[in-house]
């Protein structure tokens, strides 16, 4: 069994509370950033970082065949699922929005069963049926009432795209590491998302200095850094035993958004997080009858990097 050692619990906790972080950064930067524009400059910054680092990690180029599903993969875990989080966002609390994203294994679990024929149990399926209502609970109590409120649906969009992303990861996980995987995701995923940031320059200039400065934040620690501290775990065989600490991040994120922005979260939306993380682990203890077929750890991977989605 491998040891938590000084360093790789620094970089677990690191992990941890920058990726809970994003939600609350997200709400600061749309201060001053419409929705497109703040993903737009927070990938752009993101990417350069990761292509610093990637010059002092060698990190091997992708081969040609791969280029096209690479540009897909990019397209739906980095384009679309941030689009879609920022716009939710303006009207969905950052904890909210935390707990909805955190029904990512759901959406997976559902996905790998129908595409990849990964079958659940029966206590998997009752997993399902109460993650979802604790999502209801999440996202009816953001829209003040019964009804789901247009962005919290965007938000449930971004974490069944998110589900999508893992499974389309799969394939490629096995001939590149989930960093490179990442960074290529992002690289892609930037380059795409680069026509719906008209007016950046503008915005830029017009924006107040702390939601600049969110951004930043946004795309150098959660969006760069924190996948960094995240691989160095997993190279050091931590994975299987850290994957599971992934679920503490809404409560972490909770706590972040309510000392930075002074949001409280609603007694409802609480609720409902408590019920559908019950509903996640249900899932992912003794739900599946066999798990994801990835080699080696890489299940837990390509689990653990993109259930927060870096938010």
């Amino acid at each position: 069994m491998p040891r938590f050692t000084f360093r790789i619990v620094v970089a677990i906790v690191f992990t941890l509370i920058v990726w809970a972080s994003a939600f609350a950064g997200i709400r600061a930067g749309l201060r001053g950033y419409p929705p497109a524009n703040l993903a737009v400059l927070r990938f752009l910054i993101a990417s350069l970082a990761l292509a610093i680092y990637a010059v002092s990690a060698h990190f091997r180029r992708p081969e040609l065949r791969d280029i096209p599903g690479l540009a897909v993969v990019g397209a739906v875990g980095i384009t679309f699922y941030n689009l879609a989080l920022n716009y939710g966002e303006t009207r969905v609390t950052a904890g909210a929005a935390s707990l909805l994203i955190a029904s990512t294994p759901i959406w997976t679990a559902l996905a790998a069963r129908f595409w990849l024929h990964e079958k659940l149990t029966v206590i998997g399926w009752c997993g399902v049926f109460v993650s979802f209502a604790g999502v209801v609970m999440i996202a009816s109590g953001e829209s003040g009432g019964i009804r789901l409120s247009p962005e919290a649906l965007f938000i449930l969009a971004a974490a069944v795209t998110s589900a999508l992303y893992m499974i389309l990861q799969k394939h490629y996980l096995s001939r590149y590491s989930a960093l490179e995987l990442t960074a290529y995701s992002i690289w892609f995923g930037t380059a795409l998302m680069l026509p719906f940031g008209r007016g950046l320059i503008a915005t830029l200039r017009a924006a107040p200095a702390s939601s600049t400065v969110a951004v930043i934040y946004l795309g150098i620690f959660p969006g760069a850094l924190a996948y960094v501290a995240y691989a160095f775990v997993l190279s050091h065989g931590a994975a299987g035993r850290t994957a599971t600490l992934l679920y503490v991040i809404p409560i972490v994120a909770i706590g972040i958004a309510w000392i930075w922005l002074g949001e409280v979260p609603k007694l409802i939306s609480l609720a409902g997080g408590a019920v559908a993380l019950g509903g996640v682990v249900m899932v992912n203890t003794a739900g599946k009858k066999e798990l994801y077929r990835i080699p080696g750890d890489e299940d837990h991977i390509s689990r653990g990097l993109e259930r927060i989605g870096s938010g």
